[in-house]
């Protein structure tokens, strides 16, 4: 590690700073500087103010973004370590909201509850914060830093039940394991600089396309990389921390680790195979297919067998990984059909992001009267909240990719990809991703039965008060899940204008 942050400052010698291109990370910096101050000076019938100020200063952070979009010029700074490009400001914006509404539905979760409530915001928008960062990282260390600036404070929130024993039992599981995929990452990044000489992506895959992507440490240091990525992800073999973490962890908690962590991973993903090690996709392709078929089998055939709602929705987070690694496979399989995988991996982490959060956020919602996870509780649950029962049909499905909510056409981007790549191998793969999406239904089905058929249990049918700030990000969800079912061009265009240039 030492060797590579010399080299590192041995490049930056002369560091470049573009205040302009850097303003989403200031603003959020100067939110949670806010945010702590605030949390020191209220009492503790006012720590409200603190989650409104998070959901307000994460609203003024997406600002600099759209700005710089609509600037359209790519910036980079750090001999290129860290770009501002359409790529970035694609996730930049994805993290954002996918944060707001988290923020949404924690604001009465965590009043209610036995937590810190200041504490709490601020480690939410510190792991945005890494997020952020990850976005325009393309570079070793940064991807690093990132990545831990992302994961410590998520491993804190895992056990912020700090009463629960399972709270405090998942957050044990997801730190142990964390820290071990850490520690398998890191030597993989010091094996490929240590070949490559550089921490750089794009001066990697220069080495990695040229006689020394042929050596062996280059081979074993990306294979470490993709395995450690392979647990952020909550990839087969590799995800046996999720189930336990997602069922232990506060609600909101887990939206945020099944949407914006998994999210932070595959960026990170798409930079380091696309700019660092293109060069070598005889190495990294056959692998993201055994995980990517291993996973979505895995995941959902575990799924169907779940009677907590919580276990379940984490095991349909293994199988959606599996379906988000295809187009790495197949990008492997043929250059030209490279395009269409990054935009079928843009496009099915935005969609995904809006359709889970909107199940967990129901799941929030149908608690506060049942105050049980388990699916048998739904059972009649259109008699008394057919609100309710629209919304977490529509997520349901959605998450099932049935037409025309915006999951059909993520699950249309995946199979486009593998076809267009047009080998035996990413058409079996393609094979395997239909037969999963049939097996998926069934347990989606199940849940949409229970609220529709089956009878309300004791007889009670009081209704369900959803309170303002989680049924805000209850329509924000299920809006967005709507009309990009309806209107799918408009995120396939945004997939297309941020592909990343190949290394």
């Amino acid at each position: 590690m030492l060797s590579l942050l010399l080299a590192q400052a041995d490049t930056f010698k002369t560091p470049h700073l573009d205040y302009a291109a850097l303003s989403p990370e200031l603003v959020l910096t100067g939110v949670l500087v806010a945010v702590l101050l605030l949390d020191l000076v209220v009492d503790e019938t006012r720590k409200y103010l603190v989650t409104q100020l998070a959901g307000v200063g994460v609203l003024v952070t997406i600002v600099p973004v759209i700005a710089l979009a609509v600037n359209g010029d790519d910036r980079s700074m750090f001999a290129g370590a860290y770009v501002v490009d359409d790529f970035a400001l694609l996730f930049k914006g994805l993290f954002l909201a996918t944060g707001y509404v988290v923020l949404l539905m924690s604001t009465r979760y965590i009043e209610e509850g036995d937590y810190y409530e200041g504490e709490y915001s601020f480690l939410l928008l510190a792991a945005l914060l890494g997020m952020v960062v990850m976005s325009s990282s393309r570079d070793l260390i940064s991807i690093f830093v990132a990545l831990e600036l992302l994961s410590i404070p998520a491993y804190m929130l895992a056990g912020w039940r700090k009463r629960d024993l399972r709270s405090n039992e998942a957050a044990l599981k997801y730190y142990l394991l964390g820290v071990l995929a850490s520690a398998v990452m890191l030597y993989g990044m010091s094996l490929v600089f240590g070949a490559s000489g550089s921490t750089l992506l794009t001066t990697i895959g220069e080495a990695v396309s040229g006689s020394v992507g042929e050596e062996p440490l280059i081979t074993m240091g990306i294979f470490l990389i993709v395995v450690g990525f392979a647990f952020k992800v909550s990839a087969v073999p590799f995800h046996f921390w999720a189930p336990d973490t997602y069922e232990g962890a506060p609600t909101p908690v887990t939206a945020f680790l099944s949407v914006a962590s998994k999210t932070g991973g595959f960026v990170a993903l798409m930079q380091l195979v696309y700019v660092g090690f293109y060069g070598r996709a005889d190495v990294w392709g056959p692998l993201f297919w055994v995980l990517a078929a291993l996973t979505m089998t895995v995941g959902n055939l575990v799924a169907l067998r779940q009677t907590n709602i919580v276990r379940m929705l984490a095991y349909s987070s293994v199988a959606q990984a599996g379906y988000i690694l295809v187009p790495f496979a197949v990008a492997a399989e043929n250059p030209d059909a490279v395009g269409t995988a990054q935009t079928a991996t843009m496009v099915y982490l935005v969609i995904y992001a809006a359709m889970n959060l909107g199940a967990f956020a129901i799941v929030m919602a149908v608690a506060r009267k049942t105050r049980s996870g388990e699916i048998s509780s739904y059972g009649g649950l259109f008699n008394y909240a057919p609100g309710l029962t629209v919304l977490m049909t529509i997520f349901v499905f959605s998450l099932a990719g049935i037409p025309p909510l915006g999951g059909w056409f993520a699950k249309l981007a995946i199979f486009q990809s593998a076809l267009d790549a047009g080998t035996s191998n990413a058409v079996l793969l393609a094979v395997v991703a239909g037969v999963n999406s049939v097996i998926a239904l069934f347990y989606y089905a199940s849940i949409a039965r229970e609220m529709w058929m089956r009878p309300v249990p004791d007889e009670d049918r009081t209704p369900i008060t959803v309170p303002a700030p989680l049924a805000a990000a209850l329509g924000l969800t299920a809006v967005a899940v709507v009309a990009v079912g309806v209107y799918p061009q408009a995120v396939a265009r945004l997939g297309d204008l941020a592909q990343l240039a190949t290394g």
